[in-house]
């Protein structure tokens, strides 16, 4: 559950993730609850949870420092770049069509391709999706999160993937 000093910071997520970004790539983070304590010094306060979404969309894991244990690492903002335009790649190669209702994105696929999409999707981590199921063989189920509509959906991932062509 989150605290109201919680609700209070997660409001301004970019800026949040921005700062996470900063002190990782400045300090040999070992644990979320040193991050934690690094944070609440910059006066952002916020769940284990949270911080751990955090993570996650920063793609940020442990690595190993031989006998010096594990620390927190990012990816290079170029790194991250390559890993977009891959992911960009995969799902144009894979996609064959978008439609939607009102809570639910539909996209078919080329036969065989509807894991490496979904797959794509989640890597590309639009903020208004809340998961996606890849079908058998050509259909991925994309979940919306509530006000966010199909075409916000389309509008995002064009801007993720510009070379993108609405079929």
């Amino acid at each position: 559950m989150a605290t109201m000093k919680d609700a209070a910071t997660a409001g301004n997520r970019k800026e949040r993730l921005k700062t996470i970004l900063k002190i990782l790539r400045e300090n040999r983070v070992e644990s979320q609850e040193e991050l934690l304590v690094l944070l609440e010094s910059q006066n952002i306060y916020i769940t284990q949870a949270t911080l751990s979404r955090d993570l996650k969309v920063l793609k940020a894991s442990k690595v190993g420092a031989g006998s010096e244990g594990y620390f927190y690492a990012v990816p290079s903002d170029d790194e991250l770049k390559r890993r977009g335009e891959i992911h960009g790649q995969d799902f144009i190669r894979g996609y064959v069509s978008i439609d939607w209702n009102d809570s639910i994105v539909v996209i078919k696929t080329f036969s065989g391709h509807s894991a490496p999409v979904a797959l794509a999707l989640d890597n590309i981590g639009i903020e208004g999706v809340l998961g996606t199921i890849a079908g058998q063989d050509n259909v991925v189920f994309v979940a919306l999160k509530s006000g966010y509509s199909g075409q916000d959906f389309l509008q995002d991932l064009k801007n993720r993937i510009p070379e993108l062509e609405e079929s």
